[in-house]
């Protein structure tokens, strides 16, 4: 199968998995818009650009939102990028995903003086969307993530200038609204670039603290696995090491 049709496959069948009641079709015809509508682009990896409005769509499946907002993560970067406009999606598939993709692109298209500014717009922008409809934030949020989970193929310029924005903006809108794994990633993608030294030095020391902790844990499961074995208790023990740190700037 087609790599780019096994994605969608993989996607439908996420969805269908806490929504049974999914619209397929509309789905479907959201997803063959976006691959028509950006057939002639490509990412900066040489990948056609469908694959990322899919990730976005994935992630945005995750979150186990609804099916306008699956549809709009599919549809997200059409108005921005291509000829489609609002007036033709919201005939395809309802003014309500129409809006919502209007307003993921209004939070991209903004030019700006200063940082300062810069920071300021972005974030009155994304509380101002909030209020309307918190669904264009969480798929905004979703498309952050997946560019700075690509960020390696982006000139030095702009992977410091998107990492420093994910940081003071998007980050901490992630965390107010409880979304702390997303916050984390960005956090994490976003000290990659801003700081290459230091984002080495916490790899190692968790690569290092890894190893002692998983042979800790080892210990442990074999205890209690040796004890509830004497009181005939058969068993199965899972464990993982976990960290929880943050990025203070």
């Amino acid at each position: 199968m087609d790599p780019i049709l096994e994605s969608y496959q993989a996607l439908e069948e996420k969805v269908l998995a806490y929504n049974p009641n999914l619209d397929c079709q509309r789905l479907r015809d959201a997803f063959h818009y976006a691959d028509n509508h950006h057939s002639k682009q490509l990412r900066r990896d040489g990948t056609p650009y469908i694959t990322h409005p899919l990730a976005v769509a994935d992630i945005v499946a995750d979150l186990k939102l609804d099916t306008d907002s699956l549809i709009a993560a599919l549809l997200h970067d059409c108005i921005e990028d291509t000829e489609a406009t609002h007036e033709e999606i919201a005939a395809q598939f309802g003014p309500a995903v129409a809006d919502l993709v209007e307003g993921v692109t209004k939070l991209t298209r903004v030019q700006y003086v200063s940082m300062e500014e810069k920071q300021m717009e972005n974030l009155r922008k994304m509380l101002l969307a909030m209020s309307k409809d918190i669904r264009v934030v969480l798929i905004k949020l979703c498309d952050r993530l997946h560019n700075m989970r690509t960020m390696q193929y982006q000139s030095p310029k702009k992977q410091r200038e998107k990492s420093l924005e994910t940081m003071e903006i998007y980050a901490p809108i992630a965390h107010r609204l409880g979304m702390q794994r997303i916050k984390w990633e960005l956090e994490d993608l976003s000290l990659k670039y801003l700081d290459p030294v230091g984002y080495r030095e916490i790899e190692e020391e968790l690569a290092s603290l890894t190893a002692h902790q998983q042979e800790f844990l080892n210990k442990v499961q074999n205890q209690i696995r040796e004890r509830l074995a004497k009181e005939g208790v058969e068993c199965t023990i899972h464990s993982r090491v976990f960290f929880i740190y943050s990025v203070y700037r």
